[in-house]
Parts: structure tokens; C-alpha cells; sequence
């Protein structure tokens, strides 16, 4: 009789580059809605293959690839076999990036524009590094480990990212939309609000925002709430108080988005922040 399938998952942050985001998760049935993440998603599948949208279409990364999202980037992710898959990611900021490419002379974040890459030197080195980052080590040992990596990965694969040939106008009044989502990501805003600040009609604003942001602005500001709830839950942020802090109608309005974009509870990231192990098991949200 074959065994009920778990679904497990530890989130971590290592001290190095000022603290870098880590997970090591198994899914069976977890079915991660679209949505970003502020920093890059470096990761390598260890077991099972991950289909997943990225860049405008549908990707498959089988095991021991590498899989490529950016910062900011619309992705989700399902299991590609019936088995499901597993793997390691980290998930390196803009900012982190950029700082160790001045150090390298390099001129700013990359931009990888292949979702998935098969290089088998880089995904062993990067298995070593999540194993090393995963037990006790020295600060020494793995950013000596870390730097290597990430700047190989910017020279083989990275490359400036292209820009959008709308007008500097039109960027400018979606950007100021953007701004205002990101800055008050719990306000109870209108979509005519928004075409306003943009000077657009309701529907080309969300004709260009999509478009350029990769989701609508009702979308968009789900994610900016999401950011604002793993910011307030590191700060210690009792979860009752963080829902209606973050814009959301209830704890399972935020429970139900905060599993479906991170594939943890806000209850275990509350807890894997404060260093505790964690598993999930049984069968996740979809």
C-alpha cells in the first residue's frame, strides 16, 4: 500500500550577504498560485520535475536543473510528474546581487532570461552550497562558497535586462502606481483611484500595468501586502494583528494567499523566522 505523500518545507535565513533567504521543500500536491517575490529564486531540483509559468509561458525543469525567476517576476509552480518533486532554492535580493557585482567590477543586478538551464558544474556547486548552508559552518567558509557561485551564474546566464518600448511618459505614470501599491499596500484603493494617478482610462491601466508588471493591480497588490506581512511577522508582529495591518479582510483571507504564493502558513514562517524547524504535511492548499 503506498504511503500518504507529505508535503514538506524549511525555510531558513543564513548570515551572509546580510541574511539570504533559503528553503528546502518536498511537494506532493502543492499547487503555488501566481505571484513574486522581492528578491531573485535561485534553485535546483532534486528530485521529480517542477512545471511552472514564468517569462510569458509554461516551463519544466527535471532534476539536477537549474531554475532561473527574477525579482519581481510572475511564477507559480506545480509538480511536472505524478511523483512530485522536490528542491533547494535561496533567494538573493536585487540589492545583494548588485552589491557583489560592484565588488566584481560588474554593472548592476543581472537579468536571466532563461527560466530553466541545464549546467551541471553550477548545480552541483549549488547543491554544495545549500547543503554546506544547511548544518553548522563558519561565515568564512560560506560566503567563500556563496560568492563564487552567484557570480558565475551572473556571467554564464545573466545579462542586462532589456528595456520596454513604451514611452518614458507612460512608464512614468504606471510607475507612480506601482509607488503608491508598494507604499500603502493596505489601503482600500479604487481601480478609478489609480487611472487617475496615472492619467489613464480604468482599462488601459490595466491593459499597460499587466503588461508590464506581469498582473493586473488588484493582483500587484496582494503581492505588496504579502511583502508586508513577512515584514511585520519578522518584526515580531503578533499574526492576529497582522491581517488587518496588511489589508486583508480576515486571518484566512492572509492564510489562504500567504500559502498559495510561499507554500508555508504565516504561522510556520512566524516560526521558521524564529529559528524553529518546521514541517508541513498532508495536502496543501491549492
Amino acid at each position: 500500500m503506498q504511503k500518504p505523500s507529505q508535503e514538506q518545507a524549511c525555510y531558513r535565513q543564513a548570515q551572509v550577504l546580510g541574511g539570504l533567504e533559503l528553503l528546502d521543500a518536498s511537494y506532493h500536491r502543492q499547487n503555488f498560485s501566481r505571484h513574486t517575490h522581492e528578491g531573485y529564486t535561485l534553485g535546483v531540483i532534486e528530485t521529480g520535475a517542477q512545471r511552472f509559468f514564468r517569462t510569458g509561458a509554461n516551463h519544466v525543469a527535471p532534476r539536477h536543473s537549474i531554475i532561473l525567476v527574477n525579482a519581481d517576476e510572475v511564477h507559480n509552480g506545480q509538480s511536472a510528474t505524478a511523483e512530485g518533486w522536490s528542491y533547494r532554492a535561496c533567494y538573493p535580493t536585487p540589492q545583494q546581487f548588485a552589491a557583489l557585482a560592484r565588488q566584481a567590477g560588474l554593472a548592476g543586478a543581472p537579468y536571466f532570461p532563461s527560466a530553466v538551464v541545464a549546467d551541471a558544474d553550477l548545480a552541483l556547486r549549488l547543491r554544495q552550497l545549500f547543503a554546506l548552508l544547511a548544518g553548522p559552518h563558519s561565515r568564512l567558509q560560506a560566503e567563500s562558497l556563496l560568492y563564487p557561485v552567484l557570480l558565475d551564474l551572473m556571467c554564464r546566464h545573466g545579462r542586462r535586462p532589456a528595456a520596454l518600448a513604451e514611452s518614458a511618459p507612460a512608464r512614468d505614470r504606471l510607475a507612480r502606481v506601482k509607488a503608491w501599491l508598494d507604499e500603502t499596500p493596505q489601503a482600500d484603493l479604487s481601480l478609478t483611484q489609480l487611472a487617475d494617478l496615472a492619467a489613464m482610462s480604468p482599462f488601459h491601466l490595466l491593459r499597460q500595468f499587466g503588461r508590464r508588471y506581469g498582473l493586473p493591480p488588484h493582483a500587484y497588490q496582494i503581492q505588496a501586502r504579502l511583502r508586508l506581512s513577512r515584514a511585520l511577522i519578522r518584526q515580531g508582529m503578533p499574526l492576529l494583528e497582522v491581517a488587518p495591518a496588511c489589508g486583508f479582510h480576515d486571518q484566512s483571507h492572509l492564510h489562504r494567499h500567504f500559502k498559495r504564493a510561499m507554500g508555508l502558513t504565516p504561522g510556520q514562517f512566524a516560526a521558521a523566522v524564529q529559528g524553529k524547524k518546521i514541517q508541513v504535511c498532508g495536502a496543501s492548499a491549492r
